[in-house]
């Protein structure tokens, strides 16, 4: 086991992102909850001079605590392999993985998981693709997170604003089928399910507001779903984890459906570290406190060929 106490850790937070500053809360909590046990941590807001910065403070350890692209896509991963310092968090691979939703999908549906169906469009190819998918749809970035550029469509009139709103953010664009039912998240501990939590945000629709404005979203953990449901969530969490090459604690987000049947839209391979996100909030639950879940993580880090 990692002796945390011998070692210079580096909180990565902030980033070059639209989801930035996310990432400055995150950072923020997570370095405290260090500096609480005892740490030898440093806090370092992200730039492109990042790899001189880890360099010169002799980092020996980096807890990620990035949102977005450059953070959750590989690229810092990348760079963490070069330097060999050991990160916490979804490897090379398994970052790129999950943060494109369009290889997610089409990973999940090599094996089998439960997923909606599905199209991709490139924004070159707009005008000449057909509309596959019927409404009600989302509309989403393929590369983003925290529900920035999504849009659920329920008619034609709303299709072309949409993929305006979601091509903002990148040249590839996910179509897919809205699944009505109860939107949870599935948090891991390493290929063990966290309690689950359910998410019911009172617009009806967890957009960027309803995340991170206090009272606009109801949270309940353990989520109020039947001894089947939870063991069908447990079993396609594992299956998720081991098909997009996670470690860690990541988190799953799924709709589950009128048949208790749970439909994966994402895997979060850096889920939001504040006392009240939901990695947090599944951990307390299960008896796990803030401080030390962020010293559980730390302890997983690794490099990427080592797992």
């Amino acid at each position: 086991m990692i002796d945390l106490k011998t070692k210079k850790i580096a909180v990565l937070m902030g980033g070059l992102s639209a989801e930035r500053e996310i990432s400055l809360v995150t950072g923020k909590s997570v370095f405290e909850a260090m500096l609480r046990k005892g740490l030898n941590a440093v806090a370092i807001d992200v730039d492109r001079n990042i790899a001189r910065r880890l360099l010169e403070n002799e980092i020996d350890l980096a807890f990620i605590a990035l949102h977005g692209t450059f953070g959750e896509d590989g690229s810092i991963q990348g760079l963490l392999e070069c330097l060999k310092i050991p990160y916490t968090g979804a490897g090379v691979l398994g970052s790129a993985l999950a943060y494109d939703k369009i290889a997610t999908k089409e990973t999940l549906k090599y094996h089998g998981v439960p997923t909606a169906d599905y199209q991709a469009i490139a924004k070159k190819k707009r005008g000449e693709t057909r509309r596959e998918i019927d409404f009600p749809l989302v509309v989403k970035p393929s590369a983003q997170g925290s529900t920035i550029g999504v849009s659920i469509v329920g008619r034609e009139s709303g299709w072309e604003p949409a993929l305006d709103a979601a091509f903002q953010y990148g040249d590839e664009v996910l179509v897919e089928r809205f699944v009505e039912g109860r939107l949870v998240a599935i948090g891991m501990r390493g290929d063990r399910c966290l309690p689950i939590v359910h998410i019911r945000p009172k617009s009806g629709f967890y957009d960027y507001e309803a995340k991170y404005t206090p009272g606009k979203t109801e949270y309940i953990c353990p989520a109020d779903l039947s001894a089947e449901e939870i063991g069908r969530c447990e079993d396609v969490g594992k299956r998720v984890v081991q098909a997009l090459r996670a470690r860690g604690f990541p988190r799953i987000d799924a709709i589950v459906d009128k048949e208790g049947v749970p439909y994966v839209l994402e895997l979060n391979t850096i889920p939001g570290m504040t006392p009240t996100s939901l990695l947090p909030r599944a951990a307390r639950q299960a008896g796990l406190g803030f401080e030390d879940l962020v010293m559980e993580i730390l302890r997983t880090a690794q490099l990427d060929r080592e797992g």
